[in-house]
């Protein structure tokens, strides 16, 4: 009897201090990361360069024009002008034909090299408010907390 009695309270304590292990496991665990996320907290509200997205969206802007569509639309123009009348008036109309031409070929090649940005909106942590422009679309939306590297941004 002495033996089933001494048995079962080796059971007992053995099991008790095996919970107590893991209730002291699973709290430091705990703490461990409730001060992980306080350093992450601490360490986005300390960066200077910081800042939150208000808007973000698609914008498309007018390229640029060029010799190139200006001396194609000119050589254009000026054919076709030449095609009319005789002596002064086909000169006339020759020089005139190249310089709309001219004009007409820029604005064309405006068109050809329009694209596509994205521009985000973001308000620092001092208030002021920044606009950034890219090609890609980004890889935040708004409410998220971005990095201000220059002129580019970074998702935190």
């Amino acid at each position: 009897m002495k033996k089933l009695l001494i048995t079962g309270l080796l059971v007992a304590a053995a099991s008790s201090w095996a919970q107590t292990t893991t209730v002291q496991s699973v709290t430091e665990k705990a703490k461990a990361l409730t001060n992980k996320a306080k350093t992450t907290a601490i360490a986005v509200t300390l960066c200077d360069t910081c800042g939150t997205v208000q808007t973000v969206k698609q914008e498309k802007r007018k390229g640029k024009g060029g010799v190139l569509g200006v001396a194609g639309g000119a050589v254009a123009g000026g054919v076709l002008g030449n095609q009319i009348g005789k002596g002064t008036g086909n000169t006339v109309a020759t020089v005139g034909g190249a310089v709309a031409g001219g004009v007409i070929g820029n604005e064309i090649q405006k068109k050809m090299t329009r694209k596509k940005v994205w521009v985000s909106t973001v308000k620092m942590k001092d208030g002021t408010v920044k606009t950034f422009e890219q090609e890609a679309q980004p890889g935040w939306a708004a409410g998220n907390t971005v990095k201000v590297d220059g002129t580019t941004l970074a998702k935190q």
